[in-house]
């Protein structure tokens, strides 16, 4: 059985001493389990202050973007060296918001996936449909498009240390919850989608689900034979329900 991944997304929230107070809570909460990970994505300008909080802990630490460059010109960028050099060992790339705010196409997603590679970062890569892609039956077509360019770009090779998020658009931030067997159906097509190109990295490649998820909600789709874990937005920015989305993953061990 894959391992679980937990991952909460605090977006553009929080403050220095909340956050602190949120990574407390986390900690003092969190049961230890070999078979699930919790990781959180904090704004960037706190990641510096909670990875010395993490230190010796088993709860990881990611950021919520990256820069597709190195180095160079590009104000207001973070590369991926400085998030491993404070010791971020995941990065969420090509979230929704990101793509719809920020223009972000899929060819920018594949380069910051392999940026994001080459410096050891673990990428999260976030694909998902809108709701009228989803009511024109194209849901499946968004998703290959947004797969395959990331695969002809980086190569299935890549996806061995990479994780998968789907997110329906529909169900972020909106209470809207994908049900267990529409999210199973997306999570199967993405590990068919991989498997055409390597079944044994399709067979271990875990697939989050992001949207809406919720402490009451999360177990009936953890259930799912191809959902190893949450992307996890608004309810992970209380200590109480990012654990309770935890404890559901941990109750199937």
């Amino acid at each position: 059985m894959r391992e679980f991944l937990v991952a909460g997304n605090w977006k553009m929230n929080g403050s220095s001493v909340a956050c602190a107070e949120l990574v407390d809570g986390i900690l003092e909460g969190m049961p230890l389990s070999d078979s699930v990970k919790l990781i959180i994505c904090p704004p960037y300008l706190y990641l510096d202050k909670l990875a010395h909080k993490l230190t010796e802990t088993s709860l990881s630490l990611g950021a919520q973007n990256v820069s597709q460059y190195g180095s160079g010109a590009y104000t207001g960028e973070i590369s991926p060296q400085m998030l491993r050099d404070i010791g971020c060992e995941y990065v969420v790339v090509g979230h929704s918001e990101r793509r719809a705010m920020m223009a972000e196409s899929n060819e920018i997603v594949a380069s910051k996936f392999k940026a994001a590679l080459s410096e050891g970062l673990k990428p999260i890569l976030c694909v998902g449909e809108t709701l009228q892609e989803r009511e024109a039956n194209q849901t499946e077509s968004v998703i290959d498009e947004q797969l395959n360019t990331v695969l002809d770009v980086a190569g299935v090779e890549a996806f061995e240390t990479a994780v998968i998020a789907y997110e329906p658009i529909w169900a972020i931030g909106t209470g809207r919850t994908a049900s267990p067997e529409q999210a199973q159906y997306v999570h199967s097509h993405i590990r068919v989608t991989i498997s055409s190109r390597n079944k044994q990295i399709a067979s271990a490649i875990q697939v989050l689900y992001g949207g809406s998820v919720k402490g009451d909600n999360a177990a009936g789709l953890f259930r799912m034979a191809d959902i190893d874990g949450g992307l996890i937005g608004g309810a992970s920015l209380k200590a109480a329900d990012f654990l309770a989305i935890a404890a559901a993953a941990m109750s199937l061990f």
